[in-house]
């Protein structure tokens, strides 16, 4: 079976979820969750993975930095994912759309019959109408948050395992910056977009820098991993600036919006 041709995962990071000082930004998730909802009434199914548990539970706490212990991390987490759904479910529910929660850890992907019972799950929800918001499950899985390489970087990889585990054509990651340069444009004034990879190879890595940022944990290096898992799934990919939710607009309709990296032609 193909590829769904109208089905379109959304990766959001924390850097867009939250302000420069920390706190929730609800005009980002209003703006995300008008543009989202207006595009499945446009006939595409759509799917969210969202960041940001730990940031915004840390918020919630009032403390004044991210925590550094597993434990406090995994509290912040818990309390976090509840903040977000319910800002989720407010600004969806403003327009009229209902959401659905989905939790995963690395094991749920690597087991098959874990994985059928996902894909049955986001088909069933998908068929109703439903937008799942996905994340990672920071509360229990403590491999993503202390790990120096993470499985998922922010999740950038989980919404790439979505799209492949969902068959989804598109993916699109937003991000702080308005896509893949050929230097760190916040290093180098000079710095070019490139609009369109077609192979992601070591010279594209090279160009990929360092960590995330200081608000997320994702750096380019991962959406890179993320964009070469879903191309090779045949999912075109873009990384676009998440501050600008109305440029996916533009992003189905084909237009130069960021950079975007080819799906390989399925076999």
């Amino acid at each position: 079976m193909g590829l769904y041709q109208n089905r379109i995962v959304v990766k959001v990071g924390t850097s867009t979820l939250t302000n420069e000082v920390g706190q929730s930004d609800l005009r980002s998730f209003d703006r995300l969750a008008c543009v989202l909802s207006d595009i499945q009434n446009m006939g595409y199914e759509v799917i969210l993975v969202s960041s940001g548990a730990i940031a915004v539970g840390t918020n919630k706490l009032n403390m004044k930095t991210r925590p550094t212990s597993m434990r406090m991390k995994q509290a912040a987490a818990a309390v976090g994912q509840c903040r977000i759904m319910y800002l989720y479910d407010k600004f969806f529910g403003d327009y009229d759309k209902t959401i659905a929660q989905i939790l995963l850890n690395a094991e749920d992907i690597g087991q098959e019959e874990k994985k059928e019972n996902l894909t049955n799950t986001f088909n069933a929800l998908l068929e109703m109408g439903i937008i799942p918001v996905v994340n990672e499950n920071d509360s229990v899985s403590y491999t993503e948050i202390e790990s120096e390489e993470r499985l998922f970087g922010d999740n950038d990889m989980l919404s790439a395992v979505v799209a492949v585990l969902c068959k989804a054509k598109r993916l699109i990651i937003l991000s702080d910056i308005n896509g893949f340069y050929d230097s760190d444009p916040r290093l180098c004034p000079n710095a070019k977009l490139i609009e369109k990879i077609l192979q992601i190879d070591e010279n594209v890595y090279s160009l990929a820098g360092g960590a995330g940022s200081r608000r997320g944990t994702g750096g380019m290096k991962t959406k890179l991993q993320a964009a070469e898992l879903a191309t090779a799934n045949g999912a075109d990919t873009v990384i676009t600036n998440g501050k600008h939710p109305e440029s996916i607009y533009e992003i189905i309709k084909g237009g130069k919006i960021g950079t975007l990296f080819v799906g390989k032609a399925e076999q």
